[in-house]
């Protein structure tokens, strides 16, 4: 390899014209397209230019007969050339066929250069491009025969006169073929470097589309993962409704059905009217009951209204229907909170009144909503008649699937409920979760 040939191999473009590499994108550099030209007319300008300065100097150097045969010699490089320039579009690469025209445009280049020395400017072309075209055992003889013309012309011409032209001639060829070592050395490890730069590239490459395809399959896992817990919400949701309905609408029906029964069965008016009273009771009962389900399902609440104004309202609403005194606090900063958040600590608060209502037989509720750094806190506290947590069994008769209902919406935007209660002393919820502003 020498410098021009491991040049010219650096930027991937060989003496045939052909990418390297075989990659469409380097067509369009412009350093590749520069190479591919002189590749394709170097040889010509080269010739052109040996024959402009042989023919300035025939006089000197050049007899008739030399004149004769440096005019047949350059006939033949065209002939030659005009040939490859064909042949090289079917066979590119090291082939025996790029062996014979190389040393076919040596033997040229040498015989013109023993006539003039100065067509030396054509035989320089055996340096670019060796490696492409020649077997690899082939490129050293191939560097050093064209190192032995240049060596010539530079000497003096060939033969060399005389012993000391001999020794010029030798001294001259030694250091020709140390420069051929010391480039070939430099080109080779450029050819190294663009080697592992290319390595790294594509191992780059396939990282990233490993990385790509890590992504897309995160982004598959996280939308499923999204769509099981929406379903696992709305099965959560459905439970929740099913056993409120069971507590409370489908135990007031019952209730009516057992008062109407008697009624149907008694014929003393003061009971019939007693019965009657009762289940019209249960039936407003009930239907306040279906009500606030419904509204639990959807908080048409927070339609218009931000969560501490929406908090507000509700408990002013059930204050006012309860006859309880129902005071509501917001401390720290308030901000509008991602709409799954704000959803789920409403429908806490109303599940805390509604046990407040059905079971503490409280005189005074008060609710705080507070914003704290990263977490909100909701705490609902009576003063009613309170209970022992640790006697109520999961899903009670007492708390209704209240208690575990406000725990399960809680964890499932990753918030906890806890409750503090004593007989006789009140109760107190405290639901804390995550604070999320809301995505605009």
């Amino acid at each position: 390899m020498s410098f021009w040939s491991g040049s010219v191999d650096s930027f991937g473009v060989d003496e045939t014209g052909a990418m390297s590499n075989g990659a469409s994108t380097a067509k369009s550099d412009p350093v590749e397209e520069r190479w591919e030209a002189f590749h394709r007319w170097g040889p010509y300008g080269l010739l052109f230019i040996g024959c402009l300065a042989a023919a300035a100097t025939a006089d000197l150097v050049m007899s008739t007969a030399d004149r004769w045969a440096a005019l047949a010699l350059a006939g033949g490089a065209l002939l030659l050339q005009l040939c490859w320039g064909h042949l090289r579009r079917t066979r590119p690469g090291p082939s025996v066929a790029g062996a014979v025209y190389y040393f076919l445009r040596w033997s040229i280049a040498f015989a013109l250069t023993w006539l003039n020395p100065f067509f030396a400017f054509y035989a320089v072309v055996g340096y670019f491009g060796a490696q492409a075209v020649l077997p690899r055992r082939l490129v050293r003889i191939g560097l050093f025969a064209t190192a032995v013309i240049m060596a010539g012309s530079q000497s003096g011409g060939l033969p060399p006169k005389g012993s000391m032209g001999w020794v010029v001639f030798g001294a001259v060829l030694a250091i020709n073929c140390v420069l051929l070592t010391v480039f070939s050395h430099l080109a080779a490890q450029e050819d190294e470097r663009a080697r592992v730069q290319i390595a790294t590239i594509d191992e780059l490459e396939t990282t990233n589309a490993r990385l790509q395809q890590a992504l897309d399959e995160n982004a598959a896992l996280h939308a499923q993962l999204l769509l099981q817990a929406r379903e696992a919400g709305v099965a959560d949701e459905r439970r929740r409704l099913a056993a409120e309905i069971h507590d409370t609408i489908a135990q007031g029906l019952a209730g009516i059905i057992a008062q109407l029964q008697v009624v149907t069965s008694s014929t003393d008016p003061d009971l019939v009217r007693e019965h009657l009273a009762s289940a019209q009771s249960l039936a407003r009962h009930s239907l306040g009951e279906a009500r606030r389900s419904v509204q639990n399902l959807s908080p048409l609440d927070l339609e218009h209204d931000a969560l501490h104004k929406a908090l507000k309202k509700t408990v002013a609403e059930w204050g006012t229907r309860h006859g309880v005194r129902a005071d509501f606090t917001v401390t720290g900063t308030a901000v509008q909170l991602h709409d799954e958040i704000e959803a789920t600590l409403l429908r806490i608060a109303q599940e805390a009144l509604a046990n407040a209502s059905r079971h503490a037989h409280a005189t005074r509720v008060g609710v705080t909503l507070s914003f704290m750094g990263d977490e909100v806190s909701l705490d609902v506290r009576d003063d009613g008649r309170g209970f022992d947590p640790l006697s109520l069994p999961a899903r009670s008769g007492t708390g209704g699937f209240g208690l575990d209902g406000m725990r399960a919406r809680a964890e499932r935007i990753a918030g906890t409920v806890t409750v503090e209660a004593e007989p006789g002393h009140g109760t107190a919820v405290s639901a804390r979760v995550p604070l999320v502003p809301h995505d605009h």
